[in-house]
């Protein structure tokens, strides 16, 4: 899952891709308001973690804008500013949680894990998939309750899939979310990584879609 966070802190910002890398997310660091309105309205991200207080243009109107382009991408404000007012502010022009400065780095993963559940349509950290069962806490899989030992990126390539509602994802997607914007990924890794995934999980959970891309199947039509 591809998250970018917004955050000009020097400090924080890289503290919060740490901690959002280590449980499994792809982050990206956007550092001004003008610069994260533009990426969050031309690419596509999973989830945004959106500090209010920004240089150039504040978090405020990032998320309005956002919001009246018809970004849908769930959005967690963070401000140090814990006032019940803003927080009302900051739901109102259409953030999905707000969490106040300081916080533990612990709650803010399981929210934006929380968030992204949501977004999915899912209520359970525990997603089936046919005979697979994957536990996006964990960061586990089991196949007909047997674990399956699954690098980071493949357990991200599958989960990310499993949130698409059986959409067909061209190569292109797969690779920013699971490399991210900036990564120089080779042509064919998408390729080599379904058929290491294939190698594990059977021949018929992964689908090829020509002109389409990548879908799991029995997550829809």
């Amino acid at each position: 899952m591809r998250v970018l966070v917004v955050e000009d802190d020097p400090d924080v910002g890289p503290d919060l891709l740490r901690g959002l890398e280590a449980a499994g997310f792809v982050a990206e660091w956007s550092r001004d308001g003008e610069d994260a309105w533009f990426r969050g309205d031309v690419e596509e991200f999973d989830a945004v973690v959106l500090d209010l207080g920004l240089p150039k243009m504040d978090g405020l109107t990032v998320l309005k804008r956002w919001r009246e382009a018809e970004r849908g991408f769930p959005v967690l404000v963070l401000s140090a500013r814990g006032a019940w007012t803003e927080k009302v502010t900051g739901i109102e022009a259409g953030a999905d949680d707000y969490l106040a400065k300081p916080f533990e780095m612990g709650e803010l993963v399981t929210r934006v894990r929380a968030l992204v559940r949501r977004a999915g349509g899912r209520t359970s950290s525990t997603i089936q998939i046919g005979k697979l069962t994957l536990d996006t806490h964990r960061m586990s899989a089991t196949l007909e309750g047997a674990p399956v030992r699954l690098s980071p990126l493949e357990f991200r390539f599958i989960d990310f899939l499993a949130h698409q509602g059986g959409r067909a994802v061209s190569a292109g997607e797969l690779s920013d979310h699971l490399y991210g914007s900036g990564a120089a990924a080779e042509a064919n890794a998408i390729e080599a990584l379904v058929l290491r995934l294939r190698r594990k999980l059977g021949q018929g959970l992964i689908e090829t879609r020509r002109g389409f891309g990548y879908r799991l199947s029995g997550t829809g039509t």
